[in-house]
């Protein structure tokens, strides 16, 4: 199909290499030299720059040039260097620069070309609606694998049956990971390419073979590689590859071991791949094949060798049922890819799967599932099926004694994914779990950093109590009863803090509850009264310890607790310190202040403020 030449062509591989962009070509550089060289700096030479009269349009006259079709067109006559650019007049720098680009694409330098185009352009915008500038600049870029780029600038009516064009954009589009497109340019570039050297050729024909082969349609893929060498590497993966989906595995593996043996390194990293994945397909990995495919994900990152490898993992740790495998090749491919071309399959794929993971009868340890989820929590669904997800692991942490790991993952949850009013219930868990992980700090924080919104009374209740406990637990007890002041139920609140700090006192300004009629003592009247009368007995008020035992004595008749209410409301001088010691171990654990006691008591001991 394609036959034989020798004509010098860019090759876009060379394109590449030069990593430096070349000086723009023009006035500018040297005016900024002479401005610098006579004592001044180059931001002096700006004003000359910008005062210097427009250039002559170009455009029209490049419009009348004939537009080339073939890569020999590219060669430019005349001085095609610097040369030409230091003896240009204004009136025809644009076409020395017009003439130095060509000869810059011609050998292959799109660094060099596309700082002449660019200044070109800056002079003269109507320069892009020139088919012949267009052209040009379309082709630097493919040479340079800006394959957006070239696409946009190479699209224009005047170049759509353009051979040289359609070479271009066939790279273009199959570098920019179109192989559909790309392989409908294969007919228009073919006078182009044939026009081209074998080695010059090689690159597009690379290009078309594998947009091919993406395809699926591996007899393609042979057809356009036919003019390329038969020992020819890359040529010889792609060979393998489509040889195998023909149905010739051994002709497959054979053309694969040769690209191994004289390609290079990533040649050969792509060839073990290939083997790998022809393993996969034939039922599963061996030992020998998942040690391969792991040193390849180890060795080798980028391109589509790694996307490979990475796709590779995922199916092999499906069939599995390796959850954590899946997650993390996963995860790689949609962080570091995009996910590919099936982003939104892959994207569902991986929140099951990390909803499966969070599943209650999950085999893994919960540590281990807070793990995985917390490195992959930007794979968690949105809005409320990942808030659910959150929640019931939380609580599963928190039921298992793990406060420190359920409060940060919420902590997350809250700052980042929450807003609004939903803020303030969950601050206020979020303090509560730091509470019980004994870091006060970190509670308050999870309370005044939300603290940004006209939160209703009952949620401000809730978040002045868990901030009143931690205030507490941090040893500022006197802010701790400030923020209580418009809390409802303070006053028990207060008796609760009070009490953990034996502050006597406090607990015993608190009136003991009044029973009316046959009301019959729960165990919170219970744990109110004793309380009440361990700080009378601590006092030593023993006319009003008289009158509770008076009161209260006929109540407690009965009950589990009658021995301690006795030993506590007796004389002062006639109590037993063990006696005492065992009333109060007997008091109920039930606590007037409700759930806010669990974590007035979770603190191991009073920091001290400051």
């Amino acid at each position: 199909m394609l036959a034989s030449a020798s004509a010098p062509v860019p090759s876009p591989s060379s394109a590449t290499g030069t990593k430096t962009p070349a000086p723009v070509p023009g006035e500018t550089p040297a005016a900024a030299t002479d401005a610098t060289n006579a004592g001044g700096s180059a931001s002096d030479a700006a004003p000359q720059s910008a005062a210097r009269p427009a250039l002559p349009p170009f455009a029209p006259r490049l419009s009348e040039l004939p537009l080339l079709t073939r890569p020999q067109g590219w060669q430019s006559a005349g001085r095609p260097g610097w040369e030409g650019l230091i003896v240009a007049s204004p009136a025809n720098r644009q076409a020395a620069r017009w003439a130095y680009a060509n000869a810059q694409i011609a050998q292959g330098r799109a660094q060099e070309a596309i700082g002449a185009l660019d200044v070109m352009r800056q002079d003269e915008p109507d320069l892009m609606l020139v088919p012949a500038f267009r052209l040009a600049l379309g082709t630097t870029l493919a040479m340079l694998d800006r394959a957006t780029l070239a696409i946009d600038a190479l699209t224009n009516d005047a170049l759509t049956d353009n051979p040289e064009a359609c070479a271009w954009r066939m790279l273009a589009f199959a570098r920019g990971g179109l192989p559909g497109p790309a392989l409908g340019q294969v007919n228009c570039a073919v006078p182009a390419l044939n026009a081209r050297a074998a080695a010059t050729r090689a690159p597009f024909l690379l290009a078309a073979a594998r947009a091919a082969a993406d395809l699926g349609k591996p007899a393609m893929t042979i057809q356009l590689l036919e003019t390329l060498p038969d020992r020819d590497p890359p040529a010889n993966l792609l060979r393998g590859r489509a040889t195998v989906a023909l149905g010739d595995e051994p002709g497959g593996r054979l053309r694969l071991g040769r690209a191994r043996e004289s390609g290079d390194y990533g040649q050969r990293i792509d060839a073990d791949l290939s083997l790998v994945e022809l393993a996969a397909r034939k039922g599963g990995l061996s030992g020998a094949d998942t040690a391969t495919l792991r040193r390849i994900r180890f060795d080798w990152r980028g391109d589509d060798i790694e996307v490979r490898a990475l796709r590779l993992s995922i199916d092999a740790a499906r069939r599995a049922h390796d959850l954590a495998g899946t997650l993390e090749a996963g995860a790689t491919l949609f962080r570091y890819f995009s996910g590919g071309a099936d982003r939104t399959a892959l994207i569902t794929e991986l929140q099951a799967t990390l909803a499966q993971l969070l599943a209650p009868d999950s085999p893994l340890p919960l540590d281990r599932i807070a793990g995985l989820y917390w490195e992959y929590r930007d794979l968690a669904p949105a809005a409320a099926a990942g808030d659910l997800l959150v929640s019931q692991l939380a609580d599963r942490l928190q039921a298992a004694g793990l406060y420190e790991r359920a409060g940060e993952l919420l902590d997350h949850q809250l700052r980042v994914r929450t807003r609004d009013l939903a803020q303030g219930p969950l601050s206020a868990r979020v303090a509560s779990l730091f509470i019980l992980a004994a870091q006060p700090a970190r509670a308050l924080s999870a309370i005044r950093d939300t603290d940004t919104y006209a939160y209703p009374d009952e949620m401000l209740g809730d978040r002045h109590r868990v901030e009143a406990v931690a205030l507490d637990q941090l040893g500022r007890t006197t802010e701790a009863m400030a923020v209580l002041q418009t809390v409802p139920d303070a006053a028990t609140i207060r008796a609760e803090i009070a009490w953990k700090h034996h502050d006597w006192k406090t607990v015993a300004a608190d009136a003991p509850p009044s029973l009316t009629g046959g009301t019959r003592m729960n165990s919170v009247m219970q744990a109110r009264l004793l309380r009440y009368a361990t700080a009378l007995a601590m006092l030593g008020r023993e006319g009003d310890l008289a009158q509770l035992r008076a009161r209260y004595a006929g109540a407690f008749t009965g009950l589990p607790t009658a021995a301690a209410f006795s030993a506590l409301t007796d004389k002062v001088g006639a109590v037993d310190p063990a006696a005492l010691s065992a009333a109060m171990a007997a008091i109920p654990s039930a606590s007037p202040a409700g759930g806010i006691a669990d974590l007035i008591d979770a603190a191991p001991e009073i920091v001290s403020q400051g």
